[in-house]
């Protein structure tokens, strides 16, 4: 997937663009916009949406590459959630407990509930998802958004499952986040019912190549 200068490409992910890719995760993380206020070390929010799955399943991550040679996209994620628990659990968390010790009592902040949910990777073991054993995230910085490259996006991690034999991936979401839900929609995502599922919503779809349907435009 060669990028030229000047113009915009999807290519893999690169040890060089983690500080561009950890910039994209918190400016698009309070529900697709920027988290600094919420959260002061900006290093929290990639650590668990972004970082871990680059270090763990680099043939998974993918940046969309301004043609600079600068990420201002990704798409990451893991063919096998239970796996992917069992080394956040073993190897991530040791790496990070002493910047961001676990909370004593209840989370009651921002910050404190993400670091809550660091030290928690068990709460990606959904009973429900079972059939969707993937995931992933994406997020592209907002000037790039509606291009057409988050569905690229989104088919070049799809595709790269599918290599792997895996035949379906789930995501899960701030249901407020309606700007995502619509994207997701609109790349062929649908509900997956999870009892208490909280704040969130849980979307899943087969990693087959997309049937758009006759006559339908792309606003991606």
């Amino acid at each position: 997937m060669p990028t030229f200068p000047g113009v915009a490409g999807i290519r893999p992910y690169r040890p060089a663009d983690r500080d561009a890719v950890a910039d994209v995760c918190v400016r698009t993380a309070h529900l697709g916009g920027d988290s600094r206020a919420l959260h002061p070390d900006q290093r929290l929010v990639p650590a668990l949406f972004a970082e871990p799955y680059c270090h763990f399943d680099p043939d998974l991550a993918f940046v969309l590459d301004d043609g600079t040679g600068r990420a201002v996209g990704y798409v990451v994620g893991t063919a096998d959630t239970g796996r992917f628990v069992e080394d956040f659990r073993r190897d991530w968390i040791p790496r990070l407990a002493a910047r961001f010790p676990e909370p004593a009592g209840p989370p009651l902040t921002p910050t404190e509930e993400m670091v809550r949910l660091l030290h928690h990777p068990e709460r990606m073991l959904v009973p429900e998802l079972a059939g969707y054993p993937a995931h992933l995230h994406i997020d592209l910085l907002p000037p790039w958004q509606r291009r057409g490259h988050g569905r690229r996006l989104m088919r070049t991690f799809l595709d790269a499952l599918r290599a792997q034999g895996v035949r379906a991936v789930h995501l899960g979401m701030v249901t407020a986040n309606t700007a995502a839900r619509a994207f997701y929609d609109r790349v062929g995502f649908h509900p997956i019912p999870v009892a208490d599922a909280g704040p969130l919503t849980y979307l899943g779809r087969s990693t087959d190549p997309d049937r758009t349907a006759p006559g339908r435009t792309d606003p991606d």
